[in-house]
């Protein structure tokens, strides 16, 4: 942390009580940090967040399939809510700093996330960092929405109601996908729901200051993986890497934008959302100021999970009226 001992512990005393003890477990399993693990030990650490995650929602179907990228045949994993289709659908990325985690992993978050909001949840397993750098991933994300699109009716989708969705660096491809669109002129999602997402390496925020260790994600590691995602500088702050040194927003698909109040990126995810707005795209912004990042893998600790999968649902139906 950047502030003083005094100033730390004052904060902390205003987080839920629920995520501090959380936070407080974690450290105690001595997990070391990402920049200084190797990566298939963090990549085992993850696993840590499984007991956190609850119970599996119920659902009508889960069904895994491979689909074709760029550069390689990637998973994917299809859940259905129950209820009459043509349901709407969620294409979404999981968290994971572009280096860990996978859709097996993130299996409960997504079953949840599709029971909540009655979207059909394509969850894909695109490639990772460091091995697979940038443009890999993205790639595999776009690559996941368009099959998703192209088989529709097969998997008993609207086709007019095709979003994507993602969490962390999950959240960082989101909108890459939808900047991507924009950009070449295809097809765009019909939405982006970004949950505190990353986009923007600098990283100088008063947010990134703040929280910067003791409050799950650090950002020393954000900075370390943001440069395993893009190794060199010039790229990175290219848009489709960091959404955020877009020159413009204008043009991009109806957005959802969650952010936690004791998060290293909450202040780049609420200036995204003010400035979507300001470009005329419709725009909700819905702020959780007692919890931290990582909250939507811990809906079986964490109340707050289940109230912003609602919230989500409740804003998907809005922009989509």
């Amino acid at each position: 942390m950047t502030e003083p001992d005094g100033q730390t512990k004052a904060v902390r005393a205003e987080l839920d009580e629920q995520t501090r003890a959380v936070l407080a477990e974690r450290a105690a399993a001595g997990d070391r940090p990402m920049r200084e693990a190797s990566i298939a030990e963090s990549r085992a650490a993850t696993w840590g967040w499984l007991p956190y995650m609850g119970e599996p929602a119920d659902l009508a179907k889960v069904e895994d399939r491979i689909i074709p990228s760029r550069t390689a045949e990637i998973p994917v994993r299809i859940y259905t809510p129950h209820g009459e289709g043509p349901f709407p659908a969620l294409v979404v990325f999981h968290g994971g700093c572009w280096i860990v985690g996978n859709i097996h992993l993130s299996d409960r978050p997504h079953r949840v996330l599709a029971a909540t909001t009655g979207c059909v949840v394509v969850a894909v397993n695109y490639q990772k960092a460091p091995e697979h750098p940038f443009p890999v991933p993205l790639e595999d994300c776009c690559a996941g929405y368009a099959w998703t699109t192209e088989h529709a009716r097969e998997l008993g989708i609207d086709p007019a109601r095709i979003g994507v969705a993602g969490d962390s660096a999950g959240g960082n491809l989101a909108a890459a996908v939808c900047l991507r669109a924009r950009d070449l002129g295809e097809r765009a999602p019909a939405a982006q729901v970004l949950v505190y997402p990353a986009l923007d390496p600098g990283l100088d925020t008063a947010s990134a200051r703040d929280y910067a260790e003791g409050f799950g994600l650090t950002t020393e590691d954000m900075r370390w993986s943001w440069q395993q995602y893009a190794p060199d500088e010039e790229v990175r702050l290219s848009s489709w890497v960091s959404p955020s040194r877009a020159s413009s927003l204008e043009g991009l698909p109806p957005a959802v934008v969650v952010t936690a109040g004791f998060d290293i990126l909450r202040d780049e995810g609420l200036l995204y959302a003010e400035r979507l707005a300001a470009c005329g795209v419709p725009t909700v912004s819905l702020h959780y100021e007692d919890s931290t990042h990582g909250f939507l893998w811990i809906g079986g600790v964490l109340e707050v999970c289940h109230r912003m999968l609602g919230d989500v649902r409740d804003a998907l139906h809005r922009l989509w009226a």
